[in-house]
Formats: structure tokens, C-alpha cells, sequence
């Protein structure tokens, strides 16, 4: 068993790229024809039929269907495909498999992820679990088991991307390492995006995303047996927008309710996207008020004020403080919910102000709270990507503050 170092600094994190799902066209050819290019695989191949030229790329009128075939080198294992629409990694799919069909529809680059067997070994993954569909896109989630689960905590996690881009794939690094020691199971979960990003006709509000979250857990909850998961003993995490999620979805858990939100004069209540059949949302609180017991928010923003402007469709203040966190946190003498912060000093994305503001906050309600700094360190040292700069960022950053998060829980649940 490792020595709990939570309490201790470490390296610097080089800068990450977001990921999103969404197609961007390209301003000057939006119906094509579109050129194709061979990106990132290192320590391995991919061949894709009909051929790309390696060099140049090859333009392909759109619509055209693509297959790839990723092979790995000796020493690697696959671990996804993808499709990414920037050379960047800004915009990207995966594909799980080593063989794949890309329709075209952009000037893309198409690759793939090896790594060495180890980061695959000694857990199972169940990816795409959906948990609802309340708009266009369905609401997902990848369960992480270590081998020989049985009746363990879990660690919900919350991917970031300003509430507007990004999936549940882009913390899978994060979930592999937090279940390496096998003493916890853990779930990486998506969520609508916030606006009409998904393609709904309604703009989707802060207040779903959270009710995204509640739901995500409720389904998880449901199958826990399923997933060797002790559904009573959970701790959430999620970095930069996924930090507000996460410590929305620890402090708020008192406001869920089936009254709606907004939709009464002072009555915010969230009611989770998803509810097993015949429970209700006041059943759904008692559970959650026992289940959520620590919180690790990396790179957070947690005040009415740091997300003004994604709320702009929240005109009351009492609507405002409903999503912000720093509104929210319980005394400790009613419910004691742990919190463990980190954030790099040279992150210019989120101040280091507005995170010891929700540091001083929870610790005047009498709440065990730790405040990490990375120095050096920019944002989303967490993220998880097919390209080698993002992957080596995690391995280098991630890792061992990743080690130290997990040293965190420990002391809750072991």
C-alpha cells in the first residue's frame, strides 16, 4: 500500500489540446471533395482502403467510405482508431476496434493509438453504456473493472471541454490509473453539451448538465452488481468544466427534487435524467445523500461569477447560485463530503483566486478540504488522446497526481 501523498506538489503539465465530436466543414469546400491524410500512429500502422498516398494525402469526393486496418508493432496492443478533423486533436473520433469503417465528410487525417499491453492489462472495459437519451445525442458511459472486482468503491469521472465539447473517452488515462491498485471501479460519463451543440432544437441548460450527472450515477448505481461496485461507497472527480460538475453534483445533492428548476418562484430542483423504474427523485436523494462521499475537483471553476457567461439564460440570481457550487456546500455538521483540489500554477485557463475562494468556503463549513498546486503545470494535465504529446503530458503529470487523488480516497474508504 502506497504512503498517502496527497499533500505533496510534483511537476509541471504541458499544454492539451480539447476534443469534440462535433463536424466542422470546412469553409471553402463545405460539400467536398476532401482530402485525406495519414496522422499520428506511433508504434504502429494503419492501411486504408481505397489507398491514401502517405505523402501527399488523397482527395476523396464526400460521402466515400473508408476501411482501416490498424496494425501494432511488436512490443504494442491497439487501443483505438481515429478519425480527427485538424491534425491537431481538437476534433477528433475513436473507434474501438483495430479494423473501422470513416465516412468522409471533411479534410481529415485518420490514425491510430498503440500502447505498450500493460496499460490494458488487469482490468475489463464496457464501453458506450447508455443511460438516456433526452436529446439527439445519447447519454453515455465507460465502466472501468479492475479484475476480481467485487463490492468495491467507485470514482465517477466527469470529462471537461467548457460544458461544450469532449466525451467520456478523453479520461480513460485517468480511469486505467485510478484502478491500477484494484480497489476501486471506475466510470468515465458523458453529458449533454451545453447550448444546442448537440444538435437539439432547445438549448440545453447548466442545470441538465447536471441532472446529466445525478442520472449518469443513478444508472450506474442500478448496476453496480453488474460492475462489482458497492453502490453505497462513490466518489466523483472530473477536471476543468468536469470539475464544476463534479463538485456541483458532491454539494448539491439536497436540491434534488421532482419541482423543476426554475419553473416555481425560488424552487431550483434538479431530477436526474435517469431514475430506475418505480424510484423517485426524493428516493433518489436519500440514496445519493448516503452513496457521494468525496469529491476531487482538478482545475475547477466553482462561483456564479466564473460561469456567467454560460448561464446567461439564467436571469435570477437564486437560479445563478443553484449551479454554483460555492452556493451550495453543506456544513459538515449535516454532511461531511471530503474535497481534494489541484490545479497547475501557470494555468491560465483557470485563476488560482476562484479555487481558494471554494477552498475557504469548504473549509468554513467545517469541511476536510486539501488545495494541490502543480507548479509549472497548464491545463488539462488529465486528458487522455491518441497523439503522443498528450499522452506523454499524462504519463509525466497525470500519473502521479492521479496516484495522489486515489491516496486521497483512500483515506475516505479504506
Amino acid at each position: 500500500m502506497r504512503t498517502p501523498t496527497f499533500f505533496l506538489s510534483a511537476l509541471a503539465a504541458l499544454v492539451c489540446t480539447a476534443t469534440a465530436a462535433q463536424p466542422r466543414f470546412s469553409a471553402s469546400n463545405p460539400d467536398g471533395p476532401f482530402r485525406v491524410r495519414i496522422g499520428e500512429c506511433t508504434h504502429g500502422s494503419v492501411s486504408v482502403t481505397p489507398a491514401v498516398d502517405p505523402a501527399e494525402g488523397t482527395v476523396f469526393p464526400k460521402g466515400t467510405v473508408l476501411h482501416i486496418k490498424a496494425t501494432a508493432d511488436p512490443g504494442y496492443a491497439f487501443e483505438c482508431g481515429y478519425k480527427d478533423l485538424r491534425g491537431m486533436f481538437a476534433f477528433y473520433t475513436e473507434y474501438g476496434t483495430p479494423e473501422f469503417d470513416v465516412v468522409v465528410d471533411n479534410d481529415i487525417f485518420i490514425g491510430a493509438s498503440f500502447v505498450e499491453p500493460a496499460e490494458l492489462a488487469g482490468y475489463r472495459c464496457i464501453p458506450d453504456i447508455v443511460y438516456a437519451q433526452p436529446g439527439v445525442k445519447p447519454l453515455k458511459y465507460d465502466a472501468f473493472i479492475p479484475d476480481g472486482a467485487r463490492n468495491l468503491p467507485g470514482i465517477v469521472i466527469i470529462h471537461g471541454g467548457g460544458w461544450q465539447m469532449n466525451c467520456e473517452d478523453v479520461m480513460k488515462g485517468l480511469a486505467r490509473t485510478l484502478i491500477r491498485d484494484g480497489k476501486y471501479v471506475a466510470f468515465s460519463i458523458d453529458y449533454r453539451w451545453i447550448g444546442t451543440r448537440d444538435g437539439d432544437a432547445a438549448p440545453n441548460g447548466m442545470n441538465q448538465l447536471i441532472e446529466d450527472c445525478y442520472g449518469a450515477i443513478m444508472h450506474i448505481r442500478e448496476h453496480a452488481a453488474e460492475y462489482g461496485l458497492d453502490p453505497d461507497r462513490l466518489a466523483v472527480t472530473g477536471d476543468s468544466a468536469g470539475g464544476h460538475l463534479c463538485a456541483s453534483v458532491a454539494t448539491m445533492i439536497e436540491r434534488i427534487g421532482d419541482r423543476g428548476f426554475g419553473v416555481k418562484p425560488g424552487v431550483y430542483e434538479y431530477k436526474p435524467t435517469y431514475l430506475p423504474a418505480r424510484m423517485s427523485a426524493k428516493q433518489a436523494r436519500k440514496a445519493l445523500l448516503k452513496s457521494i462521499r468525496a469529491c476531487a475537483p482538478n482545475y475547477g471553476v466553482f462561483s456564479a461569477k466564473s460561469i456567467d457567461r454560460f448561464v446567461q439564460d439564467l436571469k435570477e440570481d437564486g437560479a445563478r447560485a443553484a449551479v454554483s457550487p460555492l452556493s451550495n456546500i453543506p456544513k459538515a455538521s449535516k454532511r461531511k463530503i471530503p474535497h481534494w483540489l489541484n490545479r497547475g500554477t501557470e494555468d491560465t485557463t483557470v485563476d488560482d483566486a476562484s479555487n481558494r475562494e471554494y477552498l475557504e468556503a469548504l473549509k468554513a463549513a467545517g469541511q476536510e478540504a486539501y488545495y494541490i498546486l502543480v507548479p509549472g503545470a497548464v491545463h488539462a494535465y488529465y486528458d487522455w488522446k491518441p497523439d503522443s504529446r498528450t499522452k506523454e503530458t499524462f504519463r509525466r503529470f497525470g500519473v502521479p497526481y492521479a496516484r495522489q487523488m486515489e491516496d486521497f480516497f483512500n483515506t475516505v474508504f479504506y
